[in-house]
């Protein structure tokens, strides 16, 4: 026991890997959720940003057709699933190379 609280002060015993996906998790699920809340309290907070967003959706279904407004919409889905999946490797990525790292270090000793 005692030598795992030395390994783990000594930085002999990474915690990165496991941390790394509660953070995952967390930005996944809380950025997208924080965006939403975001665009909330923008809308109350300035009152001409809610009146600019009525006109342009009233502008929007003056001269898009609903093919147009449509592609937009899968258009904005699809970037938010890109995101996600950006996320998800960039996360793959930190977490393979801190394997790597203690599997050279299982090497070593």
């Amino acid at each position: 026991m005692l030598d795992h609280i030395l390994d783990f002060l000594t930085f002999r015993y990474l915690i990165s890997p496991y941390a790394l996906m509660v953070f995952y998790y967390l930005g996944a699920v809380m950025m997208p959720l924080a965006m939403w809340f975001f665009w909330i309290w923008l809308k109350r907070r300035y009152i001409r940003l809610s009146q600019a967003r009525d006109k342009l959706g009233t502008l929007g279904r003056d001269y898009l057709s609903p093919a147009q407004r449509a592609g937009i919409v899968i258009g904005c889905i699809l970037c938010f699933f890109m995101m996600e999946l950006f996320w998800r490797m960039m996360f793959e990525l930190m977490i393979a190379y801190f394997h790597m790292a203690e599997d050279i270090q299982a090497l070593v000793r």
